[in-house]
C-alpha cells in the first residue's frame, strides 16, 4: 500500500480503470478512488475510464478518454489481463493491479492482491483509512454501495476488518443506506418474471448441482438481455441438498454462452479457468463458444458437488 501512495505522489497523470463488463464493485472502487486522489492532490489529473453500462444511471460518470502520454495505470478488480477495459497497459510509465480476487496472471508491474477482501471497495477503503486520507459523503457512499453489493449484503466474503472498516464508514459519514440499497438491488419487473421462470425450469442432479440454460429465443420472449441472469444468481442461494447453481445463457452477439457460477462448497474457479473464466473459489464465470461444450463443463461442476457430497457425507 505505501508503494501506491508514493506513486500516486509521483504522477501526475493518472488513470484508473477495471474489468469490461462493470458491476458495482468495480465502477465504486474506480469512482471512489478517483475522487479520492483528487481530494488529497487536486492538482492531478485523475481520469476514470472505460465503456459506460446504462444499467448504472445512478453513479458518477465516467471520464472521456483523451489521448494518454505516459502516466499511472491503475487497474481494479481485474484478474487477468484479456479484461482490463483498456486499450493497453504498456503505454503506461508504470502500472498498478489492486485487486480481491485470487491471483490468475500478472498483469501489471506492481499488483497489491488481497484475497480475505470482499470486494475492491473493501481494499480502496482500507487504503484510505490506513494513510488518513481525505473522503467526502460521495466517496462513503460508493464504497459502501461497492462492498454491499459484492457481498450481497454482507452474506459472502466478508470479515472482521469488513465490518470494523464499513462501522467505522458509517460512524464517520452520513449515508443515505436507504436510497444505496434501493440502486443496487431493486429489480425491474421482466427479471423478476425472469426468476419465476428459472425456478420453474431449474434441472437439479442427484449430486447437487443445479442450473438451466436460458437459449436467445428464451431471452427475447422474456424481454431480458443476456446479462439478466447473472444479475439473479445470488437469489438462489438457499436451495437445500444444492450446492453448486449454474446461469446459462446465450449470447448470439458475440457467439458464446455464458456461464454464472456460486457455489456453497465445492471449490469452482479451476473449473472456470478452463474454460475463458475464473474468479473466487465460490463465485465464478465463464464462457464457452460450442453448444456442445455446455454439458462438458456441467459434467464437471457435476464431479466437483458428487466428490464435496461425498465428503460431507463422511464426516
Amino acid at each position: 500500500m505505501q508503494q501506491i501512495l508514493e506513486d500516486i505522489k509521483k504522477y501526475n497523470n493518472i488513470v484508473i480503470t477495471r474489468h469490461t463488463g462493470p458491476d458495482p464493485d468495480a465502477l465504486c472502487s474506480q469512482f471512489a478512488l478517483r475522487k479520492i486522489i483528487k481530494l488529497n492532490f487536486p492538482n492531478k489529473e485523475v481520469l476514470a475510464v472505460g465503456m459506460a453500462s446504462s444499467k448504472f444511471k445512478y453513479l458518477p460518470r465516467l471520464d472521456s478518454p483523451k489521448n494518454i502520454n505516459g502516466g499511472l495505470l491503475i487497474v481494479l478488480d481485474t484478474p487477468d489481463k484479456k479484461r482490463v477495459d483498456i486499450k493497453s497497459i504498456e503505454e503506461f510509465d508504470k502500472s498498478i493491479k489492486i485487486d480481491h480476487h485470487p491471483f490468475y496472471e500478472k498483469i501489471c508491474d506492481y499488483e497489491y492482491i488481497d484475497d480475505k477482501a470482499s470486494s475492491a471497495c473493501e481494499i480502496v477503503l482500507d487504503f484510505a483509512y490506513t494513510y488518513d486520507l481525505i473522503m467526502d459523503e460521495e466517496v462513503a457512499s460508493l464504497l459502501f454501495m461497492g462492498i454491499v453489493s459484492d457481498t450481497n449484503r454482507f452474506l459472502y466474503s466478508t470479515t472482521a476488518k469488513t465490518y470494523a472498516l464499513i462501522a467505522k464508514l458509517l460512524y464517520d459519514y452520513d449515508i443515505d443506506t436507504k436510497e444505496l440499497y434501493n440502486n443496487v438491488f431493486l429489480r425491474p419487473l421482466k427479471e423478476i418474471k425472469l426468476q419465476g421462470y428459472i425456478e420453474q425450469n431449474l434441472t437439479i442432479t442427484e449430486n447437487g448441482l443445479a442450473y438451466i440454460v436460458l437459449t436467445d429465443e428464451i431471452i427475447k420472449d422474456l424481454g431480458v438481455d443476456v446479462a439478466s441472469a447473472g444479475n439473479l444468481i445470488n437469489n438462489f442461494n438457499n436451495i437445500e441438498d444444492v450446492y453448486v447453481w449454474v446461469m446459462i445463457s446465450e449470447d448470439v452477439k458475440n457467439n458464446m454462452f455464458k456461464f454464472n457460477v456460486r457455489s456453497r462448497g465445492p471449490v469452482i474457479n479451476s473449473i472456470a479457468e478452463h474454460y475463458n473464466g475464473g474468479g473466487h473459489k465460490y463465485a465464478a464465470g465463464c464462457r464457452v463458444f460450442k453448444e456442445e461444450d455446455i454439458q462438458t463443463v456441467i459434467k464437471e461442476l457435476d464431479e466437483v458437488c458428487m466428490d464435496y457430497k461425498s465428503m460431507i457425507e463422511e464426516v
